[in-house]
């Protein structure tokens, strides 16, 4: 984990935030000082903590506007501000797109690139007022780069998700920094469902040209840069973390 960002006195929230990659974002951002916000439509059996600090959960579904709104003004109440938003809430089970049922796509759609618009403008509409402005981090997915087989909605949110990083950048800036993180294959506690059994994770690994998945603190790391001062001059950016992406097919053929 890396700690070298200070992120003291710095208030976030993170959708989604209470497992797999959302939740080593938060406690990321938690050990280097941050006051945190998560959400998600259920409690966790436990909360994101680290150094003697533990995350607020607030009870929502992102994908309805007047939720997410609650969210963020659930930060600011509590906190006083908000300096970062990173929208990590998505997720896609497989589905065929022949017979996928209009009610599915739309809301894969709605809860992978729809849901993040709705934080986005609540978030905007704090930090565009107060001091220092503010900083959005998306968490998109290489699926949205590449064809996604078997998950193509999500896939094409994804993509819009990108697009929309880009528009707002440029729409809300010098105030509000908008970036993207690109993850690649990461690795938590629901991969098997996902890759299959061990031995079918290690055979996907070796396709990776860092030969391993990724874990949610990689992806922690490149918001904690993207938030910093660091990254004082970038935004409309995508910052790919995938382990260097796919080895082309045709090498092996």
């Amino acid at each position: 984990m890396n700690v070298t960002f200070d992120m003291a006195r710095a208030v976030a929230v993170v959708t989604g935030g209470t497992r797999g990659i959302g939740r080593g974002i938060a406690t990321s951002l938690l050990s280097c000082g941050a006051d945190v916000v998560v959400c998600g439509r259920r409690p966790p059996e436990t909360l994101p903590s680290a150094s003697g600090r533990t995350a607020h959960f607030v009870a929502a579904d992102v994908r309805k506007p007047e939720q997410a709104t609650a969210v963020v003004a659930e930060a600011v109440a509590r906190f006083g501000r908000l300096d970062l938003l990173v929208n990590n809430a998505g997720g896609s089970p497989p589905a065929d797109a022949a017979t996928a049922s209009p009610r599915f796509s739309t809301a894969i759609v709605e809860l992978n690139l729809m849901s993040a618009l709705h934080a986005c403008k609540a978030a905007y509409g704090v930090m565009a007022e107060q001091e220092g402005g503010g900083s959005i981090v998306q968490i998109a997915s290489v699926s949205g780069q590449r064809p996604s087989p078997g998950t193509s909605a999500y896939g094409a949110a994804k993509a819009g998700l990108l697009h929309l990083t880009r528009s707002l950048a440029v729409e809300w800036g010098p105030r509000v920094r908008v970036n993207a993180v690109v993850a690649g294959l990461i690795r938590t506690e629901a991969a098997h469902d996902h890759y299959g059994d061990e031995q079918r994770i290690q055979s996907i690994a070796r396709t990776i040209p860092l030969a391993r998945f990724g874990t949610p603190e990689d992806i922690a790391d490149a918001v904690l840069f993207l938030a910093s001062p660091a990254a004082r001059w970038v935004s409309g950016a995508t910052l790919e973390v995938h382990g260097g992406g796919e080895r082309p097919a045709f090498l092996d053929a």
